[in-house]
């Protein structure tokens, strides 16, 4: 007899330049060469509507087009418009830790359609779960950290922020910024960047 298998939630997280858009995009295309249908999709961090809030960007230059959702839509609602009639085999979510807590529970009820890839970072700048990364533990069927490496050559786990050449712990949680903003380091280089900071 055949075993079913059963549609899952997964969350696939990383500190920043670990690769994650990159593996996210090269899953759909993964998928797509299987002649599936894949909904890939990001949160919108305001409620602009340019072609750049419709891009998934990786770092090494593979990009695609994607939906985007405000924290004040639904995954269940944007699952049913998307999909004209024609449903998708796949959900793949990208910078998932800035879903809302009530967003990542609406991917885990798409759960019992098909299966959730959600790729984003665990900690904020602070060394604390974003909301969405903390329910995202709480329900994900799979939990796998794609890991990078700090400066020093152990693993990375803490997205240091910098503020004009400081390491800081202070400021907005969502602060949108690239290599001249973060850095991506072990917890004791980071320790060593913030006492450095403050003197």
């Amino acid at each position: 007899m055949k075993e079913t298998v059963m549609p899952k939630l997964y969350f696939k997280y990383g500190t920043m330049a670990s690769s994650k858009s990159a593996q996210a995009l090269m899953c759909k295309f993964n998928y797509e060469q299987k002649g599936m249908r894949v909904l890939l999709v990001k949160p919108s961090l305001d409620t602009r509507d340019d072609d750049e809030e419709r891009m998934v960007r990786s770092r090494i230059g593979l990009t695609a087009r994607c939906y985007t959702i405000t924290p004040d839509q639904s995954f269940l609602d944007l699952f049913e418009e998307a999909s004209e009639g024609n449903p998708f085999d796949i959900v793949i979510v990208d910078e998932a830790q800035f879903c809302t807590a009530e967003q990542v529970d609406q991917l885990k009820q798409l759960t019992q359609r098909v299966s959730v890839l959600c790729y984003g970072l665990l900690l904020d700048f602070t060394c604390h779960l974003f909301e969405g990364s903390k329910r995202l533990v709480e329900l994900a069927d799979s939990l796998q950290e794609i890991k990078s490496v700090c400066r020093c050559g152990r693993k990375s786990s803490v997205n240091a922020r910098f503020v004009n050449g400081k390491c800081v712990q202070e400021g907005p949680t969502i602060l949108i910024g690239g290599d001249e903003s973060y850095e991506s380091m072990c917890y004791w280089c980071w320790k060593k960047e913030l006492e450095k900071s403050q003197k």
